[in-house]
Formats: structure tokens, sequence, C-alpha cells
């Protein structure tokens, strides 16, 4: 007996893709809608959502990514305030002083931050944009590279990514007028590169022209997913820490 997903495959490769990563938003869709009317406590309904969240991007991400929640903090003792979702370097750099929920996670060691809500509103967007502030505020070194052959140079800053992540939007047109009207006022460390609102919904500012690219409804996760897959790639390894900074705010 043929296995009917195999004949879509084969004729229609496209629609197979389509209605197989449509049924993995739903799923998500399903799980934060149960998050929603089961738990009664705010504070244990957004660790849940974001632990889903979370879920979804390490099986996306590969390995070299580490995906978690915590503080950033830099080579001058600064820290940043707590931030839901912090993806960084898995290959180069230690977390510092990792207990279990709480870690600092050096700055330059950092891809992108997001903020997971129930929601995505003015209130929200600015949240968001607070808490990715408070990340690109902080200070971040880079040193040269010792090789066989020679050193590499320092490697430049790329700017920080930061977003928002939800299971719905609140305004009617989704990201609409009255969105964009919010979000532009959203500027230098407040600006929030992406989001992703799960029930349908979401945007990046990827592009080189920096105008906002908006995915199709049904596939809006794997469309956001790839997308920042895309977006990471291009970004290639972190800088090599400057790790004597560290070590002199300690011995001063």
């Amino acid at each position: 007996m043929t296995n009917q997903r195999k004949v879509v495959s084969d004729v229609k490769g496209k629609l197979f893709l389509q209605d197989a990563f449509a049924i993995e938003q739903k799923v998500l869709q399903v799980q934060l809608e149960l998050s929603a009317k089961s738990i009664v406590h705010d504070g244990t309904m957004g660790t849940v959502n974001e632990s889903h969240f979370i879920q979804v991007l390490r099986s996306y991400l590969p390995k070299r990514y580490k995906i978690d929640t915590g503080i950033a903090i830099d080579s001058r003792g600064k820290t940043s305030d707590q931030i839901d979702v912090i993806i960084y370097d898995n290959q180069y750099t230690p977390v510092l002083l990792d207990q279990k929920a709480h870690r600092y996670i050096p700055a330059e060691a950092i891809y992108a931050v997001f903020e997971s809500k129930p929601t995505i509103n003015k209130r929200y967007l600015n949240y968001a944009a607070n808490k990715a502030a408070s990340v690109r505020a902080l200070h971040r070194t880079t040193v040269e590279i010792p090789h066989a052959g020679g050193t590499y140079p320092a490697k430049s800053l790329f700017p920080i990514i930061a977003g928002i992540i939800a299971s719905r939007i609140d305004w009617e047109d989704g990201f609409g007028v009255a969105f964009y009207r919010n979000y532009k006022k959203l500027v230098g460390d407040r600006e929030l590169n992406c989001g992703l609102a799960v029930m349908g919904h979401c945007f990046d500012k990827f592009n080189d022209n920096g105008k906002l690219t908006y995915g199709p409804p049904k596939q809006a996760l794997i469309f956001f997913l790839f997308r920042f897959l895309q977006k990471l790639q291009s970004l290639g390894t972190v800088p090599a820490i400057d790790w004597n900074s560290y070590a002199r705010i300690l011995s001063e």
C-alpha cells in the first residue's frame, strides 16, 4: 500500500512541505492555547510558554547555538535585565556563575535575545525594546586570534538581534498600520528586528534595504525560523572574548 504523503511528496513537493510545516505551527498553537486556558498563575504560564518557544528553537538551530533564559554581563561587571530567551555561542564561551535557572552570559557571546509574551501590543513592544536595549548597552570586547600562520585581526562586533515572540497579536490587522505606527518609534538600541505571533503573523527586518518582511499566515512559524536561521548564518561566529578584561576587574 502506497503512503499517501509519499505520493504528495513525489508529485507536489511544495504542497507536502507546506502541509507538514503548517501542522507543526498548529501543534505549537495548541500547546500555547492549553497553557492559556489551564494555567491560573501568570508567572507560571509565562515560564511554560518560554519553554515551548525554546524547545522549538532548539529543534531548528544547529548545536553551535545555545538557547536559555538568563542575564547578560560584560567585562565591567554591568548586567542586563533578565531575558526570556538568549541565543548565544555554545562552542567557545562558557556561562558564568551558572545556578540552574540563573546564569550570566558574556555579552560577547550573544547572537540574539527575545522576549516571550502572551500577546504583541504597544505595551509589550516597548517592554521587549527596553529589554533589548539593556543587552545592547553592555560593553563587548574583541581580540585578535592567533593561528599557525600568524594572527587573525579582531572581528568587528555585529549588532545583537532582538525580537518578540507571542501566541497572538492584539491588533485586528496583525502587523498592519497600528503595529507599524508603534514599531517605527523603536529606534537605536531599542529596535526590534523581528517578531512572531504563532497564531499566524511574523515580521522581520533582515533585508539589506531595511524594509519589513511579513510571512504567510499558515506558515508564519517556519517562515520566521528559516529567515532567522539565514540571519544567524550571515553573522558568522561571535568575536573572540578578551578574557583578560574579565580577569582585570577581579584584580582591581
